[in-house]
């Protein structure tokens, strides 16, 4: 990983999460129990304090940040999804920011809420736990059922298991140049929930 001080502040990771070598952290970061940082994702403690407690991800190209003198926390089991940029927002436990979505600053995102892909959340916006939200300026549509909470809740714990299989059986390779006979074939263990409500 690149961990970086910053005006003496030293980013803490527990040892079970993994940090991709391509992410960046950045200063007065604290990251708790198997939480996975993707690659290309940066998380910039740098003008204040970043918490991301147990159970977090931070997927592919994010960005964190804040304005100076800001401390925030993404709540246990939080997830954020591939290229998604958190400015100065709180989110709550076991929530799940969609893709490329943008929150913004002194944003609060409920307990278990879901942000739609590409949504874009004004500055102090607050949302109640439960909120399914969506569109430029976001606002809630309904509820979050139990079976989308179900549905979230499993994909993270995909990701909480990620950071050991990572510091297990990931390692830089030199690519093959042909196919073996012998490739191993992907495993099909994690529907859609649009899957899910057909079957």
């Amino acid at each position: 990983m690149s961990c970086y001080s910053f005006k003496g502040h030293i980013p803490v990771v527990h040892e079970s999460s993994f940090i991709h070598p391509q992410a960046t952290v950045i200063g007065n970061v604290i990251i708790g129990k198997n939480c996975y940082v993707g690659p290309s994702a940066v998380i910039r403690g740098d003008w204040g304090e970043i918490i991301l407690e147990d159970g977090v991800n931070v997927q592919e190209n994010c960005t964190v940040h804040m304005f100076p003198g800001k401390s925030i926390r993404f709540r246990e089991s939080a997830h954020v999804g591939h290229g998604a940029v958190i400015h100065g927002a709180n989110l709550g436990r076991n929530c799940l920011i969609g893709m490329n979505s943008v929150i913004m600053d002194d944003a609060v995102i409920g307990d278990e809420c879901i942000v739609g892909a590409m949504s874009f959340v004004k500055a102090e916006s607050i949302f109640e736990p439960r909120s399914l939200i969506v569109g430029n300026p976001a606002k809630k549509i309904k509820d979050v059922s139990d079976q989308m909470i179900d549905w979230k809740t499993a994909g993270t714990r995909l990701y909480q298991q990620l950071p050991n299989d990572c510091h297990d059986t990931m390692r830089q390779v030199e690519p093959l140049r042909e196919l073996p006979k012998n490739r191993p074939v992907q495993e099909d263990f994690y529907k859609t929930l649009q899957e899910i409500k057909k079957s």
